[in-house]
């Protein structure tokens, strides 16, 4: 009986960890693009990703797997000179009217203006959740790293592995999180000059297209999403569901030190301080530890 328990405990585990799934490097083999592919390309060895934004159109990839948990990883060069106008998405998202997303949008700007660095969080299809950055670094001179970290106790925004922000599973508080769809991950470069920089203010300089942003090592260490079944599958505490072990379930300390530094110093909106915005009515998670 013990050798029949030890040799099912051995199928289960690796019934788990099937669901596993490592993403790395490959564009040509884990995305494909969803619009404006004649101008877009993927280079090298299959694992750089080029983007195009001109008069004729924007362009996107979408990858070929959703996740249910896990971290998903993305070097990029964005728009250098002139971006005003231009907005480089990078973000998870089912699909559907409920659907969940969680975002990076990288706001361009004039040219010598630092980025602005977008966060929204959407649950069953309810966003008004921004966070909003100024990079402390050229974000146009080089490649950086940008990382989603999502469990099913809270999401994690790392730039150049610094948290930036937190958004904790409060679930049992009747608060929503997303934790019941898979997500694919995608990208896009594309015209929001009606809203990206200044409220709208700024306008595209046409003379300056075609806009580029460079690409590379998508990285996913995430669970794949086989539908319904995967919500249990992802989301229970194992050894090959290292997202979910003690170590990710709070930042650190050292960490949380990091998170301050960016908010202190690098923050410029936040929507759990705009109480104009809300009447009053704060979302109930401004009022809930978020670190």
């Amino acid at each position: 009986m013990a050798g029949f328990q030890a040799l099912a405990m051995v199928v289960f585990v690796s019934a788990i960890a099937f669901h596993s799934s490592v993403v790395d490097g490959k564009f040509s083999k884990s995305m494909y693009f969803n619009w404006g592919a004649h101008h877009s390309s993927i280079l090298g060895n299959g694992d750089e990703l080029r983007l195009v934004l001109d008069k004729t159109s924007g362009s996107g990839v979408q990858s070929k797997r959703a996740f249910l948990f896990g971290s998903i990883e993305m070097l990029i060069k964005l728009v250098p000179g002139n971006s005003a106008g231009t907005v480089t998405a990078y973000y998870l998202s089912s699909t559907g009217a409920n659907h969940d997303e969680i975002d990076f949008e990288f706001l361009g700007n004039s040219t010598g203006e630092p980025y602005t660095v977008h966060t929204n969080i959407y649950t069953q299809g309810q966003g008004n959740r921004e966070q909003q950055f100024q990079l402390w670094f050229d974000p146009t001179a080089d490649f950086h790293n940008y990382t989603i970290h999502w469990n099913p106790t809270e999401i994690v925004w790392y730039v150049d592995s610094l948290p930036i922000r937190v958004f904790k599973n409060y679930q049992s508080e009747g608060i929503a999180y997303p934790s019941q769809q898979g997500m694919r991950v995608y990208s896009s470069l594309w015209n929001a000059d009606n809203w990206a920089t200044r409220g709208g203010l700024v306008k595209i300089d046409w003379t300056a297209a075609p806009f580029v942003a460079n690409y590379r090592r998508f990285r996913a260490r995430a669970c794949k999403w086989d539908g319904p079944v995967s919500v249990s599958q992802c989301g229970s505490p194992t050894p090959a569901n290292w997202w979910t072990s003690p170590a990710y379930k709070q930042l650190t300390i050292g960490q949380q030190g990091q998170l301050k530094w960016a908010r202190d110093n690098h923050m410029i909106y936040n929507y759990c301080t705009d109480y104009k915005r809300f009447n009053g009515q704060m979302p109930p998670e401004c009022a809930k530890p978020q670190y």
